[in-house]
């Protein structure tokens, strides 16, 4: 029986991947000082936890000088604050490096989810 559960396991897990057997995170570089960090803070910053792209991939900052979390990947290195990276089980997707306005951001982030596969809105299992 329990051999028969571990397969339906299995099965279940490979069969629907797009049930969000998945992490996935926007992760903000930051440092202090930084003016377009601030200006993001105050546009988008207190809100984007509320929207569908926050639901979808939840923001987690981290100071450029430190680096970035322990067990992401990134496609190289980030020399410009703010850079939003959108990771997926800790590899890098796609980022945006700097801030010129809301718009820009909401309508580069829109289409790293959409290339990604991430409709905005549909949380992750470690997210939703």
């Amino acid at each position: 029986m329990k051999s028969f559960l571990r397969i339906c396991t299995a099965l279940a897990v490979f069969a629907f991947p797009s049930m969000g057997w998945t992490d996935v995170n926007l992760l903000m570089a930051e440092e202090p000082g930084c003016s377009w960090c601030a200006r993001w803070n105050a546009e988008v910053g207190d809100a984007y936890h509320l929207t569908d792209e926050g639901r979808t991939a939840p923001l987690q900052r981290f100071d450029l000088h430190d680096g970035p979390p322990d067990g992401v990947t990134l496609k190289s290195g980030i020399y410009f604050t703010p850079t939003f990276v959108l990771v997926k089980d800790g590899v890098e997707l796609s980022r945006i490096e700097g801030y010129p306005g809301e718009d820009f951001f909401w309508g580069f982030l829109a289409r790293m989810l959409e290339n990604a596969g991430l409709p905005a809105g549909e949380p992750t299992q470690d997210n939703g």
